[in-house]
């Protein structure tokens, strides 16, 4: 592979010459054609440079004709096979759901020593990536905030790497409806996970993901106390809450921030589009993992002052209002059985004692004069 020099692969490209080379040594054999003599043959090296730049830059695929001097039906055809193989490949080591306690017990480790958030298996969050509006869909697509989207919901762990994503529902299915339909929300319903049965932290506490307050309250799902008239108790555990939950929050910004084709509407099929999802879920994954220090680098995502102060990351900056990644729309319900309500009390309870407290964070809320529910 013809290397360039490194700024034109972080800004094109997103990576560096090696991680693009090994890159090549992961996906390359899925990428090679057979000789035609007929016709010029693209390379698998050019095959994968055409894919990430067009997913780094958010440049039209026309443009991406012009730079490489490549047919744009051409260009259309590799994208699409590209991101089918990225998926494909990656998915198997870089996007793996944890399929065993010892698995689920790191990541409830990780949450635990990084975000005070005891029990937790994930952070999980939905967005709406605007699209162009698909041939003959109807309004199948077309959400309540009046443009035509798909649906990306996904559960991160403690580092900002997604550990399992659904992605291809209609932008106008609301939130309980996808996440109901998603394989990991019927998964969780059902039981299906080999989860940890024992808890250090409370036995009447199963594991838990954290979510916001579009989600229904689940057993297995924590979402904050609703409403402005709350317990300064009820505020300790909202704050302790998006703590935890900045981790799928910030997974998105990173997302967007280093893949700009969520700059604008994807002008793609619908088919395509979810490829192309898929694509750059796995590409973030797989750089956070392997060169995390370039792909998410100091300061580019959201931390804490000392006192608990949210300083808000690069990302942000980069996007500054043109992601095309927006939020789910606010839950209706709050109907939530008994037993739910007591697991999120028993760790509102335990967060406001001795044992769980943390030494900012009466004065952190106290200091708000509001719910921290949306930081």
């Amino acid at each position: 592979m013809k290397l360039f020099d490194r700024e034109f692969f972080y800004r094109y490209l997103r990576m560096s010459p090696d991680r693009l080379e090994h890159l090549l040594s992961l996906i390359g054999s899925s990428l090679t054609k057979k000789y035609c003599p007929s016709r010029d043959s693209i390379c698998s090296s050019q095959r994968l440079i055409i894919t990430i730049r067009y997913l780094a830059t958010g440049e039209s695929q026309q443009t991406q004709s012009f730079y490489f001097r490549v047919g744009r039906a051409t260009v259309c055809h590799i994208i699409e096979e590209t991101c089918c193989a990225i998926w494909k490949v990656l998915k198997k080591v870089f996007l793996r759901a944890p399929n065993d306690v010892k698995e689920w017990q790191n990541i409830i480790k990780e949450f635990d020593q990084y975000w005070n958030f005891p029990q937790c298996i994930g952070a999980i969050d939905g967005k709406h990536v605007r699209i162009e509006a698909p041939a003959k869909s109807g309004s199948s697509f077309y959400n309540y905030k009046g443009f035509y989207s798909m649906v990306l919901l996904a559960i991160c762990d403690a580092k900002y790497c997604f550990t399992m994503v659904d992605i291809g529902a209609y932008g106008r299915d609301d939130d309980a409806a996808v996440l109901n339909a998603s394989t990991f929300g019927r998964a969780f319903n059902k039981g299906y996970f080999n989860l940890p049965k024992i808890s250090e932290f409370d036995p009447k506490v199963p594991p838990v993901l954290v979510g916001d307050d579009v989600f229904a309250l689940k057993p297995w799902l924590m979402k904050p106390y609703p409403g402005k008239n709350l317990t300064v108790q009820q505020r300790v555990f909202n704050y302790r809450l998006s703590r935890a939950r900045r981790t799928i929050k910030n997974s998105f910004g990173i997302l967007a921030a280093r893949w700009r084709i969520y700059r604008s509407p994807i002008k793609a099929k619908p088919l395509k589009v979810e490829h192309i999802i898929k694509a750059t879920v796995c590409l973030h994954n797989y750089l956070g993992l392997t060169d995390g220090a370039h792909y998410i680098p100091t300061g580019f995502v959201d931390s804490e002052s000392h006192s608990g102060i949210v300083i808000q990351g690069d990302w942000r900056k980069e996007l500054q209002d043109q992601g095309c990644l927006l939020d789910f729309s606010k839950s209706i319900s709050n109907r939530s059985v008994f037993d739910v309500i007591a697991i999120r009390n028993t760790y509102k309870d335990y967060f406001n004692s001795c044992e769980g407290s943390l030494s900012w964070q009466m004065d952190y809320v106290q200091s708000c004069g509001h719910n921290p529910v949306n930081n």
